[in-house]
């Protein structure tokens, strides 16, 4: 059964690095696949995930309770590791940070997540996604700020809170983020959707997985191993084992959740780093080369480390 998870989604993904590899597609061609995905097929994807869900046996409170300290705690144990023991600079440290803990729960851990434990599963990831962009980006806004000071070199003229503004306008305008807003109030609204939309919506949904992995599979080619392989790994550590270790015990004994919402926060909690690592990283100009090792590294082995996870999860 692990097996049968695994492999199809790390399977798309290599099958997508592999003909970007071979330049079969044009070079462009990740690009309008993945806006494709962001734009329609995955905000259709919740939308439907979330229509069906059932958000009456759980709390988003004790979801996000379970989730969000474990990443923090995470986010700082990597920026310690690559300033006191790698002696990087403020803006490294958050770019290592960063690594450690922003999850790829988009393009990969939902895929996973409805693959393994359905509906209900993916209705824990749209909570999560509902504000895992908004809290990651504001606080990556604001330490930014820090770090570029810490490093005598900040920029005065835009600042956090016109940074925080665009932010918030981005957000109202996402479509991933009106696709679970749609989603939840069709789902309370209790009506319906009208057969022509049903299939509509159905057909676009069901090739968000498989376009989504494959689009990640064609953006990773972009990155590449530059050197920084040793941090990369001890941040991909924190990344792939201690952090899913974290949620898992916090979802166990501090913060219980309906079996399904456990098992998703966990898998989130272990996929690989997502390419917001790099994209901060090149807003620093720095770390650029960690962060696309991180991401390399890390979705290489999650291979592997999500796999042991699904099978530790199925034990309990």
């Amino acid at each position: 059964m692990i097996v049968d998870i695994v492999l199809p989604v790390f399977g798309l993904i290599g099958i997508g690095y592999a003909v970007a590899w071979v330049r079969i597609l044009p070079e462009q061609a990740d690009e309008a696949l993945t806006d494709f995905v962001f734009t329609i097929a995955i905000p259709l994807l919740l939308f439907r995930t979330v229509v069906a869900a059932d958000f009456t046996h759980g709390s988003p409170w004790l979801l996000w309770a379970a989730y969000f300290p474990t990443l923090a705690v995470t986010w700082a144990v990597g920026t310690f590791i690559m300033r006191r023991v790698f002696g990087r600079d403020a803006r490294a440290g958050l770019v290592g940070g960063v690594s450690a803990s922003y999850s790829n729960t988009l393009l990969i851990g939902l895929p996973l997540v409805i693959i393994a434990y359905g509906t209900e599963g993916g209705a824990a990831m749209a909570l999560l996604l509902a504000v895992h962009l908004v809290v990651m980006v504001a606080a990556s806004t604001v330490l930014i700020e820090r770090a570029l000071i810490a490093d005598g070199a900040a920029d005065h003229s835009g600042g956090a809170g016109v940074i925080l503004r665009s932010l918030g306008r981005n957000l109202l305008l996402s479509p991933v983020f009106i696709g679970i807003i749609a989603g939840n109030v069709w789902n309370f609204s209790g009506l319906a959707l009208p057969p022509l939309a049903d299939t509509l919506i159905n057909r676009l949904a069901d090739v968000a997985a498989t376009l989504a992995l494959f689009a990640m599979g064609m953006t990773l080619r972009k990155f590449g191993i530059r050197g920084n392989v040793l941090p990369a790994l001890g941040l991909g550590a924190l990344k792939l084992i201690v952090m899913p270790a974290m949620v898992f015990a916090t979802t166990l004994w501090l913060f219980p959740l309906p079996p399904a919402w456990a098992k998703a926060m966990v898998i989130a909690a272990a996929c690989p780093t997502g390419v917001n690592a790099y994209l901060i990283a090149t807003r620093f100009r720095t770390g650029e080369a960690l962060s696309s090792n991180a991401i390399i590294l890390t979705t290489a082995l999650a291979v592997v480390s999500v796999s042991v996870w699904l099978g530790i999860l199925e034990r309990f």
